[in-house]
């Protein structure tokens, strides 16, 4: 296992996965239009197999299993130990999804048993995605079908661009990841994206954009959701990890402006801003 790939399973089994387990409620909310676009676009159909990747508490994976149905299955893999218990946690007794703690880059799975490969926002983290891929791709049928939803780049996505433009002068200059770097935004350049899905082993790819706003903060009055939207920003996200060793005072500074970064978005007990994603689609080689 390579250091990356073991810093985001000591992540996700951490800090990350702490974090969405107790927020787990507001944002699958602040995500579902983006996974509900993917899964119009992958259309399960009634009886069919899935392997949902990354499939964080479960939320995707249940909403498949709706349009599976009782004859179809559903497996939801992720690598945190806390969302996976979540997940079942969540799950109705006779859903036909199950839930699995499990790498999917690397992990072992029935060979050509799946119909769609489906992932909302867990796709981007791979240390090595050509090779995750091309792994995944020999779980699935001859001509199946693979669906992702993926963020486009970090300055396209105002939920991420808004406040960490509100702390420039206030946190000292940061170096940025490399693009290519494992990370939210690693699939931003639709170029790669391709290339990787194509040496993978993949057909017939296509990606599209596809923008949404999203409900971010909430509370009875919009000063609340506006105090919300703040401690959402502070507690997960790069914005978390560019704050998390600075002192009080820039903790303080910080957090009034992008309070009043906030403040000039739509919205009332909930705020709204711009999420920009790719919907990508590809199929594997006929028999």
């Amino acid at each position: 296992m390579t250091d990356q790939n073991t810093y985001q399973v000591a992540d996700w089994n951490g800090q990350s996965g702490e974090y969405w387990v107790a927020n787990q409620a507001r944002l699958d909310a602040m995500f579902a239009v983006f996974g509900q676009a993917a899964i119009e676009a992958a259309a399960p159909k009634r009886g069919e197999r899935v392997l949902d990747v990354g499939c964080g508490a479960g939320a995707s994976s249940l909403a498949l299993a709706a349009r599976v149905g009782a004859g179809g299955h559903v497996l939801g893999v992720d690598i945190s130990e806390p969302l996976i218990g979540r997940a079942c946690a969540l799950a109705p007794q006779d859903t036909p999804a199950q839930f699995r703690v499990a790498d999917a880059s690397c992990a072992e799975l029935p060979e050509g048993a799946f119909d769609i490969l489906f992932s909302r926002f867990g796709v981007m983290f791979f240390d090595d995605p050509t090779g995750a891929f091309a792994h995944m791709r020999r779980a699935l049928k001859p001509g199946a079908r693979l669906a992702f939803v993926c963020w486009r780049g970090m300055a396209e996505n105002d939920w991420v661009r808004l406040p960490m433009g509100a702390i420039k002068g206030i946190v000292p200059p940061i170096t940025p990841p490399a693009p290519e770097a494992p990370g939210p935004f690693s699939f931003g350049d639709r170029g790669r994206v391709e290339r990787i899905l194509t040496v993978a082993g993949f057909t017939d790819v296509t990606i599209t954009p596809f923008d949404a706003s999203i409900p971010f903060g909430e509370g009875r009055t919009r000063d609340a959701a506006i105090d919300d939207a703040v401690k959402i920003a502070f507690e997960g996200g790069p914005l978390s990890l560019v704050l998390a060793d600075q002192s009080d005072d820039i903790r303080a500074r910080a957090s009034a402006a992008v309070r009043a970064a906030f403040e000039g978005l739509p919205g009332e007990r909930s705020l709204m801003i711009e999420g920009a994603a790719w919907i990508v689609m590809a199929r594997t080689p006929p028999s």
